[in-house]
Order: structure tokens, then sequence, then C-alpha cells
């Protein structure tokens, strides 16, 4: 049995490099279970690209499939259809309650 604690990577975690790279070692070493979803990996990228117009799209292309191939199962889809009936006093936020 995993006893891993499950944990997600939100855009807040994941737009500052330092950060993300604390998280992603964190997942690397098989301290946490680490998951986030295509629209998390959209919010990071669109922000770090707004705040820092000379990195490229396709660096942090790059860096979001590194990601993705180096945690194993990291990649939560097939939520999209939940998101509706969840209710939080902040809606844009329920697409960090998926299955896990």
């Amino acid at each position: 049995m995993d006893h891993r604690v499950t944990a997600v990577y939100d855009a807040n975690v994941l737009y500052p490099a330092p950060l993300r790279d604390l998280f992603m070692r964190l997942a690397l070493a098989g301290l946490v279970r680490a998951r986030w979803t295509d629209a998390i990996h959209d919010e990071w990228v669109r922000s770090v690209l707004k705040d820092n117009p000379e990195l490229s799209p396709e660096r942090l292309a790059r860096t979001r499939s590194l990601m993705n191939d180096a945690i194993p199962d990291c990649l939560v889809t097939e939520y999209e259809d939940l998101i509706e009936s969840l209710i939080l006093p902040y809606p844009d936020d329920r697409h960090v309650l998926f299955r896990i």
C-alpha cells in the first residue's frame, strides 16, 4: 500500500521556478504523489509568460513535458464533468478538487 500523501500542485506552486523545483524534487524523491492537470499547467505557463516576456512558450512547453514525463501518473484527466457540481467560495478553484 502506498502511504505517501497525494498533493495537488496548483499554479501558485508551479509558477515560481524555485518552488516548482522544490516540489518536483519532493515528488522525485518519493515523498509525495504529485498531481496536476493540463488546466493547472496552462495557468502557470500563461502567468509566467505574461510576467516574463523574454521566455519563449517553447521553453515552458519543454518544462511542462519534462515534468509530465518525470512523475508517473501525475496528470489527472477525466475530471471536467465533476467541476460544475462542486460549490466553493472561489469557483475558479474547483479544478483542484478532482479525482486523485
